[in-house]
C-alpha cells in the first residue's frame, strides 16, 4: 500500500501543482487513497519533496509547468470542502441538511457562505451537521441536487 501511495504522490505532483498537504490529501482521496496528515508528512519527507512558492515539487524538479507558480490565497471552494468533509445531503422542506465528518460542518458552511449562492439565505453549522436555509422547497431541491453532484464526483 505504501508503494502505491508514494507512486500516486509522484503522479499527482508530476501532473499538477499542489500548494499544501491538504490539497495533496484531497487529490489522493480522489484516487481512492485515504491518508492521514502524519502519514502524508512522512511520505513527503521520504520522497524528499521540496516546497516553493508554486507548491510541492519532486526532487528532480518535475512539476506541471502550466500550473500557477504563485500560491492562491483564496479560501477553499465549497466543492473542495464538500469533497473533503461532506458525507451526504438531504432536503427537508426549504432546508438542506448536510452531514459531515466530525469537525467538518463549519468549514463547509463558511465556504458556502463565501460563495454566496443566490438560492441560499443562510447556513447554521454544528460540529458534524450543516443546515442550509433556502427561500422555498424548489430552491432547496436545487441546492441538494448541486451538492449531490459534488458528492458523486
Amino acid at each position: 500500500m505504501k508503494d502505491l501511495r508514494l507512486n500516486a504522490i509522484r503522479e499527482v505532483l508530476s501532473s499538477s501543482a499542489v500548494a499544501n498537504q491538504d490539497e495533496l490529501r484531497r487529490k489522493l482521496r480522489r484516487r481512492g487513497i485515504e491518508v492521514t496528515q502524519a502519514t502524508l508528512s512522512r511520505d513527503i519527507h521520504e520522497l524528499q519533496l521540496s516546497k516553493g512558492p508554486g507548491g510541492y515539487s519532486l526532487p528532480n524538479g518535475h512539476r506541471n509547468t502550466t500550473a500557477a507558480t504563485v500560491e492562491d490565497d483564496s479560501p477553499p471552494s465549497f466543492a473542495e470542502m464538500i469533497e473533503s468533509f461532506a458525507l451526504r445531503a438531504r432536503q427537508a422542506m426549504n432546508q438542506v441538511v448536510v452531514a459531515t465528518v466530525m469537525g467538518g460542518a463549519q468549514p463547509v458552511a463558511a465556504a458556502l457562505d463565501y460563495e454566496g449562492w443566490p438560492e441560499v439565505l443562510g447556513t447554521v453549522a454544528g460540529d458534524d451537521t450543516v443546515l442550509i436555509i433556502c427561500a422555498d422547497p424548489k430552491r432547496a431541491a436545487e441546492v441538494e441536487a448541486k451538492i449531490k453532484v459534488m458528492l458523486d464526483s
